[in-house]
């Protein structure tokens, strides 16, 4: 129970200030994506007509993404950012099933991870609706349908940024704490598995699906 609240961090004196950097998630973050660089080199380096249980699971999740991709942006917009709402599926959904490993813990359980990758989707999709629409039509979105809706119409676009990491967070965080806290009541000697399958593998999928859709979606609406 004592690792409930405990922090591993890195500070660095900076110009007066101190930087503080959380090491469990850097390290968890870096070896999330060490895993899935491997996962691409070994599923793309031997690819056949026949292929094998990596190259299956590759091109299942490549095509599935890549069509929803087009399906919300279109044929041009979704070829060009599909492979950023790929990535960041897998990531996702590996940083939440890392937690299943003993000793292995989640980066999504640190707010700065999903709000992170919120405010990556944030400006990607501002971005874009900046590109596609022009800079008038896109402030004339905010001030509809009256003048006096742009406070409401800004606070809701900053809503969402904190809607999708904080949902993501909440999740991960939350399971976390009731397997730790279940284990430690069973004195560890018993830890349900149901409980690791649905907050870790179930839990986990269906988070890490709905922050990727959302983003997408976010995308979408700033482009139509």
């Amino acid at each position: 129970m004592e690792e409930l609240g405990r922090i591993h961090q890195l500070i660095i004196p900076f110009f007066g200030h101190n930087l503080t950097f959380n090491l469990e998630v850097i390290i968890m973050t870096w070896i999330v994506i060490s895993i899935l660089l491997l996962f691409g080199f070994l599923a793309s380096s031997k690819k056949s007509i026949i292929p094998g249980p990596l190259q299956v699971v590759g091109e299942l999740l490549v095509a599935q993404l890549f069509a929803l991709s087009k399906d919300a942006l279109g044929e041009d917009l979704g070829k060009k950012y599909a492979p950023l709402i790929c990535a960041l599926f897998m990531f996702l959904v590996l940083s939440n099933w890392i937690g299943i490993v003993p000793h292995m813990h989640e980066p999504t359980k640190d707010l700065n991870t999903p709000l992170s990758l919120g405010l990556l989707g944030f400006f990607i999709s501002h971005y874009l609706g900046i590109k596609t629409k022009g800079m008038k039509a896109y402030l004339k979105a905010y001030i509809d349908p009256f003048f006096f809706m742009m406070p409401l119409n800004v606070i809701g676009e900053l809503a969402k940024v904190v809607s999708i990491s904080f949902r993501l967070f909440g999740n991960i965080m939350g399971g976390s704490i009731i397997i730790l806290v279940i284990s430690y009541l069973v004195y560890s000697l018993i830890l349900p598995p149901f409980l690791n399958a649905f907050f870790g593998v179930f839990v986990g999928a269906i988070q890490a699906f709905v922050f990727t859709m959302l983003t997408l979606v976010y995308i979408a609406v700033q482009v139509k």
